[in-house]
């Protein structure tokens, strides 16, 4: 695109003193027209740009124009990398890094520099799930609709959406969308869903951001207290925070939080084999012992 092109111009013109148009043609892979109008645009937007012909002659930013030439300093940059390599993690291709490495010419220790940051936002599903982000990316920027087969809770729903956010929460990939079913925006998760396919095209309605919040997603409906055993302090810690419970002097761990359902309640205790004792709500005590005895007559 135009701007991200121009966008690039500038960020080199930022990190380096001169450039040719050639090597910016080269770059960007345009040609030596498409940068002279560039160049011009940049110039009518503000950015007082001179051009020097002859041997040593190129682009550059006139000298005294006050811009700070450090406007992404390395850290920046190499904050900014780590995030590109984990959009990645989910691609076939390298597209994210090669736009990188177009931002960041002349100042290939950028590159080369801070590799301690690994952020890989794919999953054990990782063959099918990168096909779907690819397609409903596409399907995003092109206005799309997109039909699929659902399996939730409830069962297996054939669904048609307008897609317009892809999310990465609670360590899943989602599709934030209108639902033609529902008559309202719903959110998808891509692990759940089958039988992609792209549709015709749609005009964009209004398009509120997610409200993704614990307490919209998972409402507190039901308040929890239940006695765990110490050698899964590492579960709690890991799940819910060091503030959940309290050791008692026993060793014991009395751990209290907030759950949605009563169906997770039961299976979360359930989780902990003979570990967990749950101690409220005390009439939820039943339906773990109904559990346990559904599972032991399967297996006597």
């Amino acid at each position: 695109m135009k701007v991200d092109r121009m966008i690039g111009i500038l960020s080199i013109l930022l990190q380096q003193e001169k450039v040719t148009a050639p090597y910016l043609a080269e770059k960007f892979e345009v040609s030596r027209r498409t940068i002279n109008r560039d160049i011009e645009a940049l110039c009518i937007a503000g950015i007082p740009l001179v051009t020097e012909q002859g041997k040593n002659g190129g682009i550059s930013i006139m000298e005294g124009y006050k811009i700070d030439r450090a406007l992404l300093t390395a850290s920046d940059m190499q904050a900014i990398l780590a995030g590109l390599r984990s959009l990645d993690s989910v691609c076939k291709t390298n597209r994210y890094v090669q736009l990188m490495e177009k931002l960041s010419v002349g100042a290939s220790d950028v590159l080369a520099g801070d590799q301690h940051i690994l952020i890989d936002l794919s999953c054990w599903s990782k063959a099918s799930l990168s096909p779907k982000i690819g397609q409903l990316h596409d399907a995003i920027l092109s206005g799309r609709m997109v039909s699929f087969s659902y399996f939730g809770p409830n069962g297996e729903s054939q669904r048609t959406i307008e897609p317009y956010y892809l999310v990465f929460q609670w360590s899943g990939w989602y599709v934030w969308g209108w639902c033609a079913l529902r008559q309202a925006f719903r959110l998808f998760k891509l692990n759940r869903m089958t039988g992609l396919a792209t549709g015709e095209f749609f005009e964009k309605r209004p398009a509120e951001m997610p409200d993704l919040s614990p307490e919209r997603i998972f409402p507190s409906c039901y308040q929890v207290k239940a006695r765990i055993a110490p050698e899964y302090k590492w579960r709690l810690v890991e799940e819910y925070g060091p503030e959940s419970f309290e050791t008692q002097s026993d060793g014991s761990l009395l751990f209290t939080s907030g759950f949605t359902d009563r169906t997770s309640i039961v299976c979360w205790v359930a989780s902990f084999g003979g570990a967990a004792e749950l101690l409220e709500p005390e009439e939820f005590r039943k339906d773990i012992l109904e559990f346990a005895e559904g599972i032991r007559e399967k297996y006597c």
